[in-house]
């Protein structure tokens, strides 16, 4: 099999070499030269040549090393070698000299074979008789000296014609291969339908026992305002299932160690909307929720209660805003970006939450990213995509929602809690949408909300229409005065609209007879505003700039004109939002307050190995707010170890600070001190503590510094299915360092010695493809029986996944037209039993075609339809192919096609039939 892969290939590598320049052109002569025999009457001959492949742990190198067996041992080609470790080397066979240097500029590398002596960075070495010897290809050197010169263990692995890296070190070439790797994973070259995939779900238990993160922190203030104390923190946050439902469970305490507040839910949740039977529900929770927010009456609230829906998981709320709420420990931070456009910063508010509320939509695509960092250098990234147009409206579909909820209470409170004078009582909203058409939808709303301590009852009605590129929206509601609570009418209109790269948004909304809501509190009874969106090209460089304008009336008489620009950009490594805000207020007795300007800035920037983040704001004019600014930078340390340095002023208590972090991270944990020291003589330092620990699958616990509560785990066992039957039999080995894939996104882990491997991490209630990366194996004849398992992650449980192995084999053959002439690029499917895709290839000059590492099983070879139609082929050809054990290469021979008939070619493509059948034409089968 290698002496026909290398005669094959022969022409092609040497026409490669010779290319770029490893060697003279004339080298493609070089069979017709008699090669002389070594000092040691050694000749090279087919029966002692190979070809190997180049592996470096999961990764393989270059297009194959060709080498002989010679009576010292292994030889290899070194213009090989050359090309699939790309050194920087070059071999001039006519002056017999070969330099250049290794991984390094200051490691060069000198072999001289007429003086005899080769220099690799310092040392020197002599050349023995048979240390190089020509062949047919060229400079056939030693293995060992190789080793020896280059710096790398090469080690020549016979049983499967493979030479392996094992280096502690990782060396230029294998750094370049895990980035194309990853690059590789992340392309999205094959869209994959999950729904035709292997799928695998977790069964609800009675009890799983919770993985739980815990973030603890300690610190000393003598603070010259505040005087002097101790503080400590701590966040416990668990996941499991109880009764057959999920739950989640967040602790947490005050400065003084004191429990705070518990947050507790018990819910489950199903994308595919399979709960309680006929009503088709996707969520239902009890405990801790968020209630649903309308256009109207209704804000997003949180508290204690319950929830029902059959909204998909990612639908907002309102279809021109959206919210974003959740859980933010002490000393972390969020940011807000739509698009790639950082829209907003906030820290933790008194609850222990970030709130990002009512978020403007533009129509079309919305792509929000949160990213949250914590205190110890932890970096979150949470991504929402939101559809905002005709697509957003569900045809002859029915939505549902109801809920209701304690506003702002948490399930269990502890001590005397934070309870304000109004709008904390229980509310409640339920609601329903019908999709009328492809562009009209209509909804119904009741809700019963506490405000300042009276109760409010409301009906609110809203049809939202889909009109060219825009999308309107307008509603009413009534507000209940039989029980004394005010009453009065509202009405709305919203309107969003994209012209090419210009967005447009406009809302108004006026309430009549004192209507009040969460959207009409502060006496005010009428909000008009307008914005705009437009991205401008400068060269390469994309400005997206934005425009508001805000009026408020109230019914006291007082009116306020709000106005505000925002620009964002990005220059390579830096990112930045810059925003003007301008307000003026008209009072009806008195004279007007003055105008208030202020300037604000959000960056973030990489310079070298330092990611800076950056926000300040300053007062231009007017009195609402003082001047204040923080900077953050941070950087990589030795090892697993981050550093963290703050910088910031705040005028109104006329201080500026500094502070310093160091990080520590360990398999198990992550560990943070930070001093912090003011400019009017107050200082701080703390030590925080971050770990998550969870059950074992094998029994016993395991502790992470990864997210396991938060996040979705999946095991996966994989072993060598010897019987093809998808089971592990006690027979069947477990196979290590089998490297794991999970959907698009890079994943650093690989199975242990028991075949098990772990990812964490994963996106709670997305599905996604569990998988092997078999072109990273470092056995080629070992490959997946199957694409990959499709998940949906529950946070806090592992769910097991099964990935078999099987033996593989190869499929070759060559194709020709009907006339006899090969065909060159055209593309080739292998397709499974189940009608699955499970690889392409090309064929080459001569007409040769060959899949690699085929899993045993039935098979079916067929022509690529486009690439087919583009060569003039009748694309209907098919042929089966069954690898086994009796025949692990199979080859089909030559493949005669014939070509597109006329009348087929006139045809519509979307009539082509894929059906299979054997070659064409008559008795020119595979021969």
């Amino acid at each position: 099999m290698i002496r026909a892969a290398l005669s094959r290939w022969k022409p092609a590598i040497l026409a490669g070499l010779a290319l770029v320049g490893l060697v003279p052109a004339g080298a493609l002569a070089v069979e017709k030269k008699p090669v002389s025999l070594a000092e040691d009457n050694w000749a090279p001959s087919e029966d002692d040549s190979w070809l190997f492949d180049v592996r470096s742990g999961q990764y393989r190198l270059g297009d194959g090393v060709r080498g002989y067996q010679t009576p010292q041992g292994v030889c290899v080609d070194l213009g090989d070698v050359v090309l699939a470790l790309d050194l920087a080397v070059r071999v001039d066979k006519k002056l017999r000299r070969a330099t250049g240097w290794v991984f390094d500029e200051r490691r060069s590398l000198t072999i001289d074979r007429d003086a005899g002596d080769v220099r690799a960075g310092s040392q020197s070495f002599r050349l023995g008789p048979t240390t190089i010897r020509d062949t047919q290809a060229g400079w056939c050197v030693d293995l060992d000296s190789l080793n020896i010169w280059l710096g790398v263990p090469l080690t020549a692995d016979m049983s499967n014609a493979v030479l392996r890296i094992d280096s502690k070190d990782k060396l230029p070439f294998q750094l370049a291969a895990e980035r194309r790797a990853r690059a590789g994973g992340i392309r999205p070259e094959v869209q994959f339908d999950l729904a035709s995939l292997p799928q695998t779900a977790r069964p609800y238990q009675a009890w799983a026992t919770p993985s739980v993160d815990v973030v603890a922190s300690a610190g000393v203030v003598s603070d010259k305002r505040g005087g002097s104390y101790v503080q400590g923190r701590y966040e416990i946050f668990a996941a499991g299932e109880v009764l057959g439902q999920s739950f989640d469970a967040r602790l947490s305490s005050d400065n003084g160690g004191v429990p705070d507040s518990l947050r507790m839910r018990l819910y489950r949740t199903d994308p595919q909307g399979r709960l309680l039977g006929p009503l088709k529900a996707t969520h239902y929770a009890v405990g801790d929720v968020s209630l649903l927010s309308t256009g109207i009456v209704a804000s997003s609230a949180p508290g204690r209660g319950a929830v029902l829906t059959n909204r998909p998981i990612e639908r907002p709320d309102a279809f021109d805003k959206t919210t974003f709420r959740g859980d933010l420990p002490a000393g972390w931070d969020a940011e807000l970006y739509r698009n790639g456009q950082l829209l907003a910063f906030t820290n933790p508010n008194g609850d222990g939450r970030y709130e990002f509320i009512d978020v403007p939509l533009q129509y079309g695509a919305n792509r929000f990213e949160i990213v949250l960092y914590g205190p110890q250098g932890q970096i979150r990234r949470e991504i929402k995509q939101v559809q905002v147009g005709m697509d957003s409206i569900p045809p002859q579909q029915t939505w549902y929602w109801a809920g209701i909820a304690q506003e702002n209470a948490d399930l269990i409170e502890f001590g005397n809690q934070r309870r304000g004078a109004f709008r904390r009582g229980w509310r409640g909203s339920a609601g329903i949408e019908r999709g009328l058409d492809t562009r009209t939808s209509a909804a119904a709303y009741f809700h019963s909300l506490l405000i300042e301590n009276v109760r409010y009852n409301y009906g609110e009605l809203a049809l939202r229409r889909s009109i060219g590129p825009t999308l309107l929206e307008v509603g009413g509601s009534y507000a209940d005065t039989s029980r004394g609570g005010g009453g009065g009418v509202a009405a709305r209109a919203s309107w969003l609209a994209a012209f090419g790269e210009t967005y447009v948004r406009a809302d108004a909304m006026r309430g009549w007879g004192g209507f009040v809501s969460d959207r009409f509190i502060n006496n005010i009874n009428g909000l008009y505003s307008i914005s705009l969106d437009q991205s401008v090209k400068l060269g390469q460089t994309v400005l997206p700039l934005h425009f508001d304008v805000r009026q408020v009336e109230r019914r006291s008489g007082i009116e306020s004109l709000e106005a505000s620009a925002r620009a964002s950009a990005s220059f390579r490594a830096l990112t930045f939002t810059g925003q003007l805000d301008w307000s003026r207020t008209k009072v009806p007795i008195g004279p007007d307050p003055p105008d208030n300007l202020t300037a604000s800035l959000l960056a973030n920037a990489r310079i070298g190995r330092v990611r800076v983040r950056g926000e300040a704001r300053f007062a231009l004019s007017g009195d609402n707010g003082d001047t204040r600014m923080a900077l953050v930078g941070e950087w990589a340390g030795k090892g697993d170890a981050e550093w963290r340095a703050e910088l910031g002023y705040d005028r109104g208590l006329d201080r500026a600070r500094v502070g310093v972090g160091y990080t520590r991270r360990f398999n198990k944990l992550q560990l943070t001190g930070f001093g912090e020291v003011a400019s009017d003589g107050s200082v701080a330092a703390s030590l925080a503590l971050a770990f998550s620990f969870g059950p074992k699958p094998s029994g016993g616990w395991r502790v992470s510094s990864e997210k396991l509560a938060s996040r979705g785990q999946v095991i996966a066992d994989v072993w060598m299915d010897d019987n093809g039957d998808g089971i592990r039999q006690p027979g069947e080995a477990a196979l290590p360092g089998v490297p794991l894939t999970a959907g698009n996104a890079y994943v650093d882990s690989a199975t242990d010695k028991d075949g098990r491997g772990t990812i964490d991490g994963l996106e709670p209630f997305r599905p996604v493809l569990i998988g092997i990366d078999a072109g990273s194996l470092p056995d080629p004849y070992v490959q997946p029986a199957l694409p990959g398992v499709v998940v949906s992650p529950r946070p806090g449980v592992a769910t097991r996944v099964a990935l078999p192995m099987a033996a593989a084999g190869e499929i070759e053959g060559v194709l020709r037209r009907d006339g006899g002439n090969p065909i060159e690029g055209l593309g080739v499917e292998l397709v499974d039993a189940e009608g699955r895709v499970r690889a392409t290839t090309i064929s080459e000059f001569d007409g040769y075609f060959l899949f690699e590492g085929v899993a045993y099983g039935r098979y079916m070879v067929r022509l690529g339809k486009a690439s087919a139609a583009a060569l003039r082929l009748d694309g209907v050809f098919a042929i089966a192919a069954v690898p086994g054990k009796a025949t692990p290469r199979v080859r089909l021979g030559t493949l005669v096609l014939k070509p597109l008939r006329r009348d087929v070619a006139l045809q519509d493509e979307a009539s082509d039939s894929h059906g299979a059948r054997g070659p064409p034409g008559g008795g020119d089968g595979p021969r």
